[in-house]
């Protein structure tokens, strides 16, 4: 049964900087695109990053774009998030997800979600 796990989350000031990271059980991370999501409470969930499987391409959600990174280790089967100047608004829940339903490599829909770390940014 396949496991999604993230990890890294926590509480940092505004301006700091956090590195999230999903590993997965019965799953080979490099064989498919991967995803962040984030929701916080009262919100839609918000697609944040995407990355297709040989990581040549990357989405970024306007609102992250130039301070979030999305990054992939095939040797470590580890999807990551670098997160600097993080801004209060960048206070959610943070999803992985693998293997798009769809046949986009940047989907809203995933096959495999983590149950999410949470990230608190205070001002």
């Amino acid at each position: 049964q396949v496991q999604v796990v993230e990890s890294g989350g926590g509480l940092v000031q505004a301006g700091g900087s956090l590195r999230l990271s999903c590993t997965a059980s019965e799953l080979t991370f490099g064989d498919y695109p991967m995803g962040w999501f984030r929701q916080a409470p009262g919100k839609e969930r918000e697609r944040v990053s995407c990355i297709n499987w040989m990581g040549t391409n990357i989405y970024y959600a306007d609102s992250v774009k130039g301070r979030f990174t999305i990054s992939r280790d095939s040797a470590k089967n580890t999807l990551y998030l670098q997160m600097n100047s993080l801004k209060p608004e960048d206070t959610a829940m943070y999803y992985c997800a693998a293997h798009p339903i769809s046949g986009s490599w940047c989907s809203y829909e995933y096959k495999y979600w983590g149950q999410g770390t949470q990230v608190t940014v205070s001002s």
